[in-house]
């Protein structure tokens, strides 16, 4: 597993002379467990250092050894660092290390390439991270809206076979550029009475929430339902009806988690109930589209 965390990592030099302080560990020849003595330094180097914050470990030999066996050895010296100090400081996230095994320049005296160097800042130069690495901070890229030329009509394969569908391209842009928060109501949306099952003359609309959602792929909603004409919704047909139409979603394709579901019964209703007219309790019979995220408005 830590043999991934051994990926080239080449620090800038000129970072040691900005802030970039460093601490090393050694070992016994051709060893790479860290003895009862180094265990204590580097024990007091985390005591003293609780606020710093590691960029990167670097693991040395001496020259004895052939080229390959000095970089395994190397690299299992900066494993045995990582272990120890692992959960105890902070490390940098994108944290890498290098192996530089008989490739470093050598001491004279041997004892001192045979080590781990750790190499990180203090807490005063935290606020100064990517400077003192030489990185630089990129702009965010400002997302534009997304045109997308949606279709005026498609063809569908039901149980009866092959059927043109007409889309309302003008509710299919205002959802596609609707903001976070925003509800729409989905138009003439209609249920068999006293159940969730959608009529087929409303099947076009599923096809156009269907229709924007697979063209944006940032968009996340949650659909509402809300029934009329009575006082209390026993069948739960509002959570039903929104729920059937999150099934239609998800059996197309549709991620579960970009799209969300919940009842309101009469709770909420547009018109006072009992509703006076056709007109509005076809308003208070109605399922919302509330948007819950939407990177492309």
């Amino acid at each position: 597993m830590l043999r991934k965390l051994f990926i080239l990592f080449l620090f800038v030099l000129s970072a040691v002379s900005y802030g970039q302080e460093q601490f090393s560990v050694y070992f016994e020849t051709n060893k790479y467990q860290l003895t009862g003595t180094e265990q204590k330094r580097l024990t007091e180097w985390l005591a003293a250092n609780k606020t710093s914050k590691i960029l990167a470990i670097n693991g040395y030999t001496d020259e004895d050894g052939s080229v390959g066996l000095n970089d395994t050895l190397s690299e299992r010296r900066v494993t045995a660092v990582f272990s120890f100090i692992k959960g105890k400081v902070k490390i940098r996230e994108d944290f890498m290390t290098r192996s530089f095994g008989k490739l470093h320049k050598q001491d004279a005296i041997k004892a001192k390439n045979r080590k781990a160097t750790i190499y990180y800042l203090l807490e005063n130069d935290l606020e100064k991270e990517n400077e003192i690495l030489g990185v630089k901070n990129e702009p965010m890229a400002v997302k534009k809206p997304v045109k997308v030329e949606f279709p005026a009509s498609m063809t569908v394969t039901t149980p009866q076979g092959k059927e043109e569908l007409e889309l309302d391209v003008e509710f299919m842009e205002r959802l596609n550029a609707a903001k976070a928060g925003e509800k729409i109501v989905i138009p003439n949306l209609n249920f068999r009475e006293n159940t969730f099952a959608i009529m087929a003359n409303s099947r076009s609309r599923l096809y156009e929430l269907l229709q924007v959602m697979r063209a944006n792929s940032s968009l996340r909603i949650k659909l509402e339902g809300h029934v009329c004409c009575m006082t209390k919704d026993r069948q739960d047909l509002s959570t039903q009806r929104a729920k059937a139409i999150m099934m239609f979603l998800v059996a197309n394709g549709i991620e579960k988690s970009r799209v969300t579901f919940q009842g309101f019964g009469v709770s909420q209703p547009l018109y006072p109930i009992p509703e006076k007219s056709p007109e509005e309790r076809e308003a208070n019979r109605r399922v919302e589209v509330l948007i819950l995220q939407n990177d492309w408005q």
